[in-house]
């Protein structure tokens, strides 16, 4: 028996691998198990490798696996750029169609199982899927009944006999399988999962479903990857709460829409990746100049221009903070969960109307699409708290004058107002102004408006701006990371720790304004600090070389291949440091 499972499906990006893997893995979610998946695809509609990697373990994993206990594979492409991740009793399920070969440099055993062949016999080359889901089955002695619901879930709508069809090619491909094991083959047999109930999802549908919780109605966005199941999942879930999506020309509208249905009193959003917050770039100085909320997501993935658009990176950090043209104040905040994402994207609506300023959601790819296990969400913590924002009748202002809508206060955030409120009329302009909005360049005006909005985050409200495992006073060893590089980082923690070295992790969730103060004790009570990132030019070390120091004790470890952390990367490179 084991507790813990590795499986990836691979083939050409177009025959079914991304269904695979979810009709696997969905089942096995539903018997109680903790399940991570990674995918791994072209970026292009068809054709092209691709493979989905899945971790199932009756305990929390947040991060793929170092090594591969099942490969699937349809071609022999799928072995060959794969199979050396499977360790000795590793095995290969091949579909017997391309007369698969075996690496001669591998111990795993390998099995030509006829996926197609068994699939056309029932009525369609397109279950060959679920023949192989069947052929898996075997080999983890699973009862293929606990498919039974999901493929109903899946097929359904398309009629019982296609449902039965399907249910038929797993049972094929246990058959065959079974047939192929010998007792020199291991099984890789589950440990019985706790049968709890838990969601399964990524991360871009928790950041949607945070938004709709946080009392988003509006989405202006444009497609793409790896932002745009956010906009796909609010197309379906805005309009029953009288909400709406649009999909724009361009960024720049998309930006200037959100940035207009805000002004407006709506909560509005907004979502793209590195090529499309470059184009937002204008308009959300637009934001930090007329102090209108903005909620925008950025999902960093491989850069620069087009660059690797399907592929893991964290190298919009900077961009993010310093992107903008002249200097406005800005709220970056990074969850490194699937369930921050979701409660991160709720509280961002609450910042961005009580700052009065653009607030960045800062996701990364791996924990965009990333799939996982997920604990029932708390919807009794998600609160709507609207700042200084005006609805009722103001008082008559003498003289016929404007409302103060850029009053100069003691906290940096003046009192707002939504179109149609009775004398509250002002003047609105991306050119500096004074405190009723009229354009103004005088020097004096001009200090106290920067300084007045600089003023509204010097004593920003963040709760966990820094996720701390923090066991030592005293450690050997510090390691900083932000986004999803967390999961890794836990797992190569637990094993340098029984290595014998003292061990404390931070995770960034607050980008800017940086968290100096939290992160300061943990930086000098460390004896070395290694800062973990997906980018060539460690940017979260810079940032936080610029706001705590400390740099002799700091060493980056960079990956930007394109592909994500590994724990056992992050454990080797450690234990060289110490």
């Amino acid at each position: 028996m084991i507790n813990q499972l590795s499986w990836k499906v691979g083939g050409q990006q177009g025959e079914g691998i991304e269904s695979t893997g979810e009709i696997f893995s969905i089942a096995l979610n539903r018997l109680g198990y903790y399940l991570y998946g990674y995918r791994h695809f072209s970026s292009r509609i068809k054709g092209g490798h691709t493979n989905n990697k899945i971790r199932v373990s009756t305990t929390q994993v947040r991060s793929i696996s170092d090594d591969l206990d099942i490969l699937v594979a349809f071609d022999q492409e799928t072995i060959d750029l794969n199979y050396k991740e499977l360790h000795e009793k590793g095995i290969i399920i091949a579909d017997s169609k391309f007369n698969p070969k075996k690496p001669e440099d591998t111990q795993a055993s390998m099995f030509a199982v006829p996926f197609t062949e068994r699939a056309t016999e029932l009525g369609t080359s397109l279950m060959k899927n679920m023949v192989a889901v069947g052929a898996t089955c075997a080999v983890l002695n699973l009862n293929i009944k606990v498919f039974e619901d999901v493929v109903e879930e899946i097929f359904g709508r398309k009629g019982k006999q296609v449902v039965d069809k399907n249910m038929e090619a797993i049972q094929a491909g246990f058959d065959v399988m079974k047939e192929q094991l010998s007792d020199k083959v291991e099984l890789m047999e589950l440990e019985k999962a706790d049968g709890n109930k838990r969601m399964f999802m990524i991360g871009n549908d928790a950041i949607a479903l945070g938004a709709l919780a946080g009392g988003c109605r509006f989405m202006a966005a444009y497609p793409i990857t790896p932002a745009s199941d956010i906009m796909e999942y609010l197309i379906k879930k805005l309009p029953p709460v009288g909400g709406a999506v649009i999909q724009t020309e361009d960024e720049i509208a998309a930006v200037t829409m959100t940035i207009g249905a805000n002004y407006g009193g709506v909560r509005a959003l907004t979502a793209s990746s590195g090529p499309g917050l470059s184009l937002k770039m204008e308009a959300i100085g637009l934001s930090g100049i007329t102090e209108t909320p903005l909620v925008i997501v950025d999902t960093q993935r491989g850069g620069p221009s087009t660059g690797l658009p399907t592929k893991q990176e964290q190298s919009d950090l900077m961009a993010m903070i310093y992107g903008t043209h002249g200097e406005i104040p800005k709220i970056v905040m990074a969850p490194s969960t699937v369930q921050e994402a979701f409660y991160d994207t709720a509280e961002a609506f609450n910042l961005a109307e009580e700052y009065q300023c653009p607030v960045i959601i800062l996701s990364d790819l791996q924990l965009s699409l990333g799939k996982q296990t997920v604990e029932p969400l708390d919807y009794s913590k998600v609160e709507i708290r609207r700042g200084k924002l005006v609805t009722e009748e103001l008082p008559e202002i003498e003289n016929k004058g404007y409302f103060k809508r850029y009053e100069v206060t003691e906290d940096g955030v003046s009192p707002r107002t939504i179109p149609g409120t009775k004398n509250g009329i002002h003047h609105v302009t991306g050119v500096e102004h004074d405190e009723t909005g009229k354009p103004s360049e005088s020097a004096l005006n001009r200090n106290a408006q920067m300084d007045k909005r600089f003023r509204k985050i010097e004593n920003l409200k963040f709760d966990t701006p820094v996720y701390k495992n923090a066991p030592h006073e005293e450690a050997d060893l510090l390691i900083v990371g932000f986004n999803s590089t967390r999961g890794a980082i836990e797992e190569a923690m637990a094993r340098l720790e029984k290595d014998g070295l003292k061990v404390n992790h931070a995770h960034i969730r607050l980008i800017y304004p940086f968290p100096s103060n939290e992160l300061l004790p943990l930086v000098q009570s460390a004896k070395k600090i290694v800062v973990v990132e997906n980018n060539a030019t460690g940017q979260l070390a810079n940032m936080m070389l610029m706001n705590v120091g400390h740099a002799e004790k700091v060493t980056k470890m960079l990956k930007y291949d394109g592909n994500p952390f590994l724990p056992h990367e992050i454990h080797t490179r450690c234990k060289e440091l110490v």
